[in-house]
């Protein structure tokens, strides 16, 4: 099995190289894995307590339980991924069940801060954007998306996605094998990416 890493701060693109990467490879041969799945289950805390909280921070990641399924699919075990609701801030209580494949992609903005989950990864990936661009495709999609309003979305921006972003995000491009500039013209990378999974394939 090859795991794919795929990092970047939030509204990069990460979505849209994930999806490159997969029109590229037969169906079926292709497993992903959201880091948005694993937020730690905050069931013991109420609503108001739960909108309160940094998920930006690593802290906010149950890495043990990634890092854990992680292994499993490697050793050709099935997992139950957890499914996450933005809305309500919390696990659902649903999961999926998810098969192991020959190429497994990771995404999430804090992947690449825990190392031993960073150690599973056989190619680590960084998505660039402009923090402008990144901040309007937040908006867009926290207003449309997840029922957040402007003035929610620029404070969170302001208060925790940007200096979280600083401190955690942006020191991990150095241990990225590759840095991906998202932009229209980044199919060099993708085609490097793509000559990679084929060789290991």
């Amino acid at each position: 099995m090859l795991i794919i890493g795929i990092a970047g701060g939030t509204g990069c693109g990460k979505t849209t190289v994930v999806n490159q990467i997969l029109n590229e490879l037969p169906e079926g041969e292709v497993g992903i894995i959201s880091q948005d799945s694993y937020y730690k289950d905050t069931t013991h805390l109420s609503y108001e307590e739960r909108v309160k909280i940094n998920f930006d921070h690593p802290r906010s990641i149950d890495f043990d339980l990634l890092t854990e399924h992680l292994k499993a699919l490697k050793n050709n075990k099935p997992i139950n991924q957890p499914i996450y609701s933005f809305v309500k801030h919390n696990r659902t209580g649903d999961t999926i069940l998810t098969h192991p494949r020959k190429v497994m992609i990771v995404e999430g903005i804090l992947i690449l801060t825990n190392p031993e989950l960073r150690n599973l990864f056989d190619i680590k990936i960084f998505v660039h954007a402009d923090s402008d661009e990144r901040l309007l495709r937040r908006l867009k999609r926290d207003i449309s998306e997840r029922g957040r309003d402007l003035e929610e979305v620029l404070t969170r921006y302001k208060t925790t996605l940007k200096p979280m972003h600083n401190q955690f995000i942006e020191p991990m491009k150095e241990y990225a094998d590759i840095i991906i500039p998202n932009n229209n013209y980044n199919t060099v990378a993708i085609n490097i990416v793509k000559t990679i999974i084929n060789e290991k394939l």
